[in-house]
C-alpha cells in the first residue's frame, strides 16, 4: 500500500471517530431549530450557528467514541471502530481534535450567545458522563437537546412552548432510537458484560414501552402543529412519520424479533428525526 493511500485511509479513521451521520443529524437538528425560532427568516448568524453545531457535535461524538472504546472491541457491532480495532494507536492520538473541536464548538456558541455556550457546554458534559450505564440514555437526552436549544437560542432567545416540544420531541425519540438497537443485539451487549436497562428486562416488556413512547411520540408531534401553528405539509408530513413508527413498533411487539427491532432503530434516526424536523422547517420556508 502506497504511502498516500496509507494517509488517505488514517485521515478517514480520524473522521470516522466523530461519528459523521450522527454529526450530521444533531448539526441539521440544531439548523432547524434556528430556523424555525427565526420564521424562516435567514441572516449572518446561521452561518456561524452551523459551524458552531458541527463543530461541537463532531467533538461530543467523538469523545463518546473515545469513552466507549474498550466495550467497543468486545461487540460485534462495534469492533470494527477506529479506536477499538486499534487503528488510531494509542488512542490519545484523537484527544487532540477531539478537545479542540469542542472547545471551538463552544467558543462559537458563546459568539452566538451565552445561554448557547451554555446549553452546548451541558451537552458536552451529558456525551462524557456514565458512559454504557442505565443513566447513558437520560443523559443522551440531555446531549440531544443540547443542539435544538443552541440553534433555538441563537436566534431566539427566549423560552416558550414551542421550544419545550421540540425537546420533548427529542426526549421521546433518544430511548426509542437507542433502546431498539440495544434489543436488535442484545446478545452482542450482554456478551461484553453489559446488564443495564434495559438489558436486564425481557423483550416483552421492552418492545411494549417502545410501542407506548411511539404513541407519545406522536401526540407530541400533533401538539408541535397546533403550538408551533405549522401548515398542512407539516401535518402530512408528521402523521406519516409517525405512524410508519407506530407500525414498526407494532410489528416489533407481535414479533419481539431483533430484525424487527433493527428496523425500528434504522427508521427512527434521520428518516424520522431528520424528515420531521426538515418538514417544520419548509413548512415554515414555503409557506
Amino acid at each position: 500500500m502506497s504511502i498516500a493511500l496509507k494517509g488517505q485511509y488514517a485521515i478517514w479513521d480520524y473522521i470516522s471517530i466523530l461519528k459523521p451521520k450522527e454529526t450530521f443529524l444533531l448539526a441539521f437538528i440544531g439548523v432547524c431549530s434556528g430556523l424555525i425560532a427565526a420564521g424562516g427568516l435567514l441572516s449572518g448568524s446561521f452561518g456561524l450557528l452551523l459551524v458552531a453545531l458541527i463543530l461541537g457535535s463532531a467533538g461530543s461524538n467523538g469523545l463518546t467514541n473515545y469513552l466507549d472504546r474498550e466495550v467497543d472491541a468486545k461487540m460485534v457491532r462495534t469492533k470494527g471502530r477506529a479506536l477499538a480495532a486499534g487503528r488510531v494507536d494509542p488512542p490519545q492520538k484523537a484527544l487532540p481534535l477531539i478537545i479542540g473541536l469542542i472547545v471551538s464548538g463552544l467558543a462559537l456558541a458563546w459568539a452566538l450567545h451565552p445561554l448557547c455556550f451554555l446549553f452546548g457546554l451541558i451537552g458536552v458534559i451529558a456525551s462524557g458522563m456514565w458512559r454504557k450505564t442505565i443513566a447513558c440514555t437520560f443523559l443522551g437526552i440531555i446531549a440531544g437537546c443540547s443542539p435544538v436549544l443552541i440553534g433555538w437560542f441563537a436566534m431566539k432567545p427566549i423560552f416558550d412552548i414551542q421550544v419545550l416540544l421540540l425537546c420533548l420531541l427529542v426526549a421521546i425519540w433518544t430511548p426509542i432510537h437507542v433502546w431498539s438497537v440495544m434489543i436488535a443485539n442484545r446478545a452482542d451487549y450482554t456478551g461484553a458484560g453489559l446488564s443495564y436497562f434495559p438489558l436486564n428486562l425481557s423483550d416483552k416488556v421492552v418492545v411494549m414501552t417502545l410501542f407506548i413512547l411511539s404513541i407519545f411520540l406522536y401526540l407530541t408531534s400533533l401538539s408541535i402543529y397546533i403550538a408551533g401553528h405549522f401548515h398542512l405539509l407539516y401535518l402530512i408530513a408528521s402523521s406519516v412519520l409517525s405512524l410508519l413508527m407506530l407500525v414498526a413498533s407494532a410489528i416489533l411487539l407481535h414479533s419481539t424479533t431483533s430484525g424487527a427491532a433493527w428496523r425500528v432503530y434504522k427508521l427512527s434516526a434521520f428518516p424520522y428525526l431528520g424528515i420531521i424536523f426538515l418538514s417544520m422547517t419548509m413548512d415554515i420556508l414555503l409557506i
